[in-house]
């Protein structure tokens, strides 16, 4: 396991532990990047109409097609790191 894997998953299990709620844009940036970093680029259909979180999440997704997963990565650890 790489060093950078490693602070990311750690950034991972603190994010859980941020006293104050970010905001909306916020939490689908993280929610982004660790897919990005975790998964790459988005998989899957977009949801319907109808699932207004489901599509706010896969659109936050797929506006990072491209990036690496190490440099999503380390973007995710340095929001993570800012909200504590």
């Amino acid at each position: 396991m790489t060093d950078l894997t490693a602070k990311f998953e750690q950034a991972a299990l603190d994010v859980k532990t941020i006293s104050k709620k970010p905001g909306t844009d916020v939490l689908l940036k993280l929610y982004s990047l660790y897919k990005q970093g975790s998964e790459g680029d988005v998989q899957g259909k977009r949801p319907g109409m109808t699932d207004f979180k489901g599509r706010a999440k896969y659109d936050a997704w797929a506006s990072l097609n491209g990036v690496s997963s190490d440099q999503a990565k380390a973007e995710y650890i340095a929001l993570v790191e800012e909200l504590m």
